[in-house]
């Protein structure tokens, strides 16, 4: 079953990528998904490379796709965006665990649809692969609009205020302005990556 309005739920957002291989399923948070045709309908996602996830799509060809809703709190960016699915299980002690027609893991709280897709294509785009899929499965389950980038920044994302004083010997700051992760040193090399949400520095910027 396709339900139409929990495609209307993408666009520009935030949102949980979900996949399994094997017996293990993982999750990450990724920000750029679009619809790119409508019948058939098909979805397109870019995904880091450095994910665990991205593996699991690029050898399984399958994922759930789930918008953030704005009843999210910063719970599912610390627990699927903020840690590594290679050391940990972040699935564990989760009590509600459902599973789509796919046999993938979505969670119910925080998000207001659940799209589930074959890929059907992947590129590679350097850092990332971008993934066109058929949308096999489409639900909605709330009517919580989906997260945009500037009502998580305002709402949710964590304030680096705190560490905005000075540290012993003069070391300077940058701050991810995607997750608020502050970086510290004498330079931001150019190419790190962002330890939370695995962007890269150039979506940091300088703290005064």
């Amino acid at each position: 079953m396709i339900d139409e309005k929990a495609i209307f739920n993408i666009g520009y957002g935030l949102y949980v990528l979900v996949a399994r291989q094997g017996e293990k399923d993982n999750a990450c948070i990724i920000n750029v998904a679009q619809q790119v045709t409508s019948n058939p309908k098909q979805l397109m996602i870019c995904v880091n490379k450095q994910n665990l996830t991205h593996e699991m799509v690029l050898r399984t060809l399958k994922f759930n796709l789930c918008p953030l809703s704005e009843d999210a709190t910063m719970k599912p960016f610390e627990h699927f965006g903020f840690q590594s699915g290679r050391t940990v299980d972040k699935f564990a002690g989760c009590t509600e665990e459902l599973r789509t027609d796919n046999g993938l893991l979505y969670l119910p709280r925080f998000i207001n649809s659940v799209i589930s897709c074959v890929v059907s294509k992947s590129i590679d785009l350097g850092t990332h692969t971008m993934f066109i899929a058929h949308v096999v499965e489409a639900r909605s389950l709330t009517e919580s609009p989906s997260i945009t980038y500037a009502y998580y920044q305002q709402h949710i994302k964590p304030k680096p205020a705190a560490a905005e004083a000075k540290t012993e010997g003069g070391k300077k700051r940058w701050v991810c302005e995607v997750c608020g992760y502050v970086y510290e040193g004498d330079e931001l090399p150019s190419d790190f990556v962002c330890p939370w949400c695995k962007h890269p520095a150039s979506d940091f910027k300088l703290m005064e």
